[in-house]
């Protein structure tokens, strides 16, 4: 949504314009930087493909995934996903052995020193230690580095403030992806069908969702509780939402409000993976989940507080105030008289 501001908060639909065009959504012009600069080093990448000490690149099932993609990534941007795919070639095959998948490595693969020590197998953490050293070859990049959870190389830029996290995959025969499970072996994934989802979901909430996505994300990261991971946090949104009929009457300040009151309940519960690949989404312990559904409690507690403010005792500046308490001192002050 493309908020008219008036930079004047003298109701609440004005602060949350302000606020959300200011704090929340991402910079335009930085954002179309950012996805110039991601093609930009696609296209570098691929440059490599072929080299007798790279793999060849499946350029057609690259994919871009992850909350810059998803459009639910709020400000500023720090990291931007990338799944490059790499060539099977016909001699890479796979085997699976529960949740850990082992990919038979080619004769390439072998005399770069790419296998698991004394095994067939392609190692994952070689394969990104090999993306990380053609990576450092780059110009406009300072520094290429193992992520921290050993499922993606990380390439910091010189003249911007974002990381690009790249995971290296293969596209398998039988419709999925095949990255690094952080321990040198392989794991299932397919984040197109968590693209799919959110633009289906969005579309029938008539495009208006993804800033809500992204206020929650706001929320969360005040840190007032125990931050729910980015990801857990869409699911339990798009949870809500998919099974929600589409209202002409969208109040952003209004639905995050009942937003969070079902986030304090759904927070206690399992929470299943959409793509039915990593099973239960929610790790947090029952202590956790219960500290953090009270934190949402209380801040849907001030939210009815805010609202009840605004429409039934029509006092606007009562209401501005009480979200503040909800959303922090970013929160634009009232400024009338």
């Amino acid at each position: 949504m493309n908020w008219v501001v008036n930079n004047m908060a003298t109701t609440v639909n004005n602060a949350f314009a302000e606020f959300m065009k200011e704090k929340v959504n991402l910079d335009q012009e930085k954002n179309k930087i950012a996805r110039s600069s991601r093609d930009n080093l696609i296209d570098n990448i691929k440059g490599f493909s072929g080299d007798s000490d790279f793999f060849v690149v499946y350029t057609d099932k690259i994919l871009r995934f992850g909350s810059f993609e998803r459009r639910t990534k709020i400000r500023p941007i720090d990291d931007i996903d990338l799944m490059l795919c790499l060539s099977g070639e016909g001699t890479r095959t796979y085997i699976q052995s529960g949740e850990v998948f082992y990919i038979n490595g080619s004769d390439a693969d072998s005399k770069n020193g790419l296998m698991t020590d004394n095994t067939n197998y392609l190692n994952s953490t070689k394969v990104i230690n090999r993306f990380i050293s053609k990576l450092s070859d780059l110009q406009d990049y300072s520094k290429a580095e193992m992520h921290k959870n050993h499922e993606a190389a990380t390439l910091q830029l010189k003249s911007y403030t974002w990381n690009f996290d790249i995971v290296p995959c293969f596209y398998t025969d039988t419709g999925f992806y095949l990255i690094p499970d952080g321990s040198g072996n392989w794991k299932k994934t397919d984040p197109r069908i968590d693209n799919e989802r959110i633009t289906d979901i969005n579309q029938k909430h008539n495009g208006k969702l993804l800033e809500l996505i992204r206020l929650a994300k706001y929320w969360n990261n005040r840190k007032v509780t125990i931050r729910i991971g980015s990801y857990l946090l869409e699911c339990m949104i798009l949870q809500k939402y998919e099974n929600k009929e589409a209202s002409e009457n969208w109040w952003i300040d209004l639905e995050f409000r009942d937003l969070l009151n079902y986030l304090s309940s759904a927070i206690l519960s399992d929470v299943d993976d959409p793509k039915g690949i990593q099973g239960n989404l929610n790790s947090f312990c029952w202590d956790d989940r219960c500290k953090i559904s009270d934190a949402l409690t209380n801040a849907y507690n001030k939210a009815v507080e805010a609202s009840n403010m605004e429409l039934n005792d029509k006092n606007q500046k009562g209401a501005i105030t009480k979200w503040g308490e909800v959303l922090g001192n970013d929160f634009p002050e009232y400024t009338g008289e």
